[in-house]
């Protein structure tokens, strides 16, 4: 497995591209403005031909050296021994969520498929469903991770980019198979719970309607005082836990999207469960920075001491408003983990996808950092 990259700033670089050695994967990050008028994706497949190339619209992109606005990062990684397949489809609705997942599925799944890559619109598409229905046409054993696209915390607008197209309302996937690829991941946050446990006494999907029978915005907007004011953008400072029966935390967390004042309702990136129990939370710098370091030990261990050639960072828009110019640390936590042979790639996001831990399902998680480790055997 070989990989390059190339960091593009003002638009005047050349990309150049070594000959192709193997299966050849392509991954294009990006600002919506960078990305939207496509000279740069034309100019990545002509020089990048008969590659699998894929990509979508971030918050920041992420590499070896830091973090980046209004450009874009090209990564190539040869895969020797390993094939690759891509898959697309359209999501017209949000409710087609889980059908759209279980569609790309279907495109992919074979005996030897072993990983899928999952790049998704970040706004129209219920990232629980997708990886739900995703998840229930793959066979055990076969490892999920990726993200939501982002739009530098706006929440309008998201690119995803397919081979020659870049569309809104779309997901890409690959596969990946053969028996040389090994996958490491972790997925870790950082926040803090704050205030009781409540029950999610009315919800449909991503939407929560109330709160221990009251309206979940006038409890949300309690909590937050000030800050309500600019709510939906200061929602990403206080996600909300998923809480199991036991009272325990389950480590998944939602990020607000939108609210709907007329309905009193919040709508989130992930799924809300009727019945279930949730907690707010607020942010804790330093342990937003563990949970970086953390994310990397786990990633790298599940590796089974291979060294990853390619790490591919995915961290959630909330941790960088919240971080602000100090984000770095985040990033530099994980890089000292992962070493300096490992080529750095990934974004910013509207939500990221990974089990929690080796064992666990893929689910779809928001305001964590997200890693993913790639090595191929000889």
């Amino acid at each position: 497995m070989q990989v390059s990259q190339i960091h593009l700033t003002d638009g005047t670089e050349r990309l150049v591209s070594p000959p192709s050695q193997g299966h050849r994967l392509v991954m294009v990050f990006g600002s919506v403005a960078r990305l939207e008028d496509g000279a740069l994706l034309a100019s990545v497949n002509r020089c990048y031909p008969d590659s699998v190339v894929v990509g979508c619209s971030t918050a920041g992109e992420i590499t070896g050296e830091g973090i980046s606005d209004g450009g874009a990062t090209v990564t190539a990684a040869d895969f020797l021994q390993t094939r690759l397949r891509r898959a697309h489809a359209r999501v017209s609705r949000m409710e087609d969520s889980w059908r759209v997942g279980e569609q790309l599925a279907a495109e992919l799944e074979a005996s030897d498929l072993v990983y899928v890559l999952v790049l998704s619109d970040g706004v129209h598409v219920n990232g629980s469903e997708l990886v739900s229905g995703l998840s229930s046409g793959l066979a055990e054993g076969v490892t999920i991770t990726g993200g939501l696209a982002g739009d530098d915390g706006r929440f309008e607008r998201t690119l995803v980019i397919d081979g020659e197209s870049i569309e809104e309302r779309a997901v890409v996937a690959v596969g990946f198979y053969g028996e040389r690829l090994r996958v490491g991941h972790g997925s870790m946050g950082g926040w803090e719970s704050f205030g009781p446990i409540r029950r999610v006494t009315r919800s449909r999907d991503n939407i929560l309607y109330e709160l221990d029978g009251k309206p979940a915005l006038t409890i949300y907007e309690a909590y937050l005082g000030e800050d309500a004011e600019q709510l939906p953008a200061s929602g990403l400072l206080f996600p909300l836990a998923l809480v199991s029966n036991d009272l325990r935390e389950t480590g998944l967390i939602r990020t607000l999207l939108a609210v709907d004042r007329e309905r009193g309702s919040l709508t989130f990136a992930g799924n809300v469960y009727e019945g279930g129990l949730v907690r707010l939370m607020h942010a804790n710098f330093e342990r937003l920075v563990d949970g970086s370091h953390n994310a990397a030990d786990l990633a790298v261990r599940s590796l089974a001491g291979r060294g990853p050639t390619l790490s591919l960072l995915i961290s959630c828009v909330g941790r960088r408003l919240l971080m602000g110019s100090d984000t770095d640390e985040e990033v530099d936590a994980a890089r000292r983990v992962l070493g300096s042979e490992t080529l750095l790639t990934g974004f910013y996001s509207n939500g990221e996808i990974s089990p929690f831990v080796p064992t666990a399902r893929c689910e779809l998680h928001n305001q964590t950092m997200t890693i993913t480790n790639f090595h191929e055997l000889d």
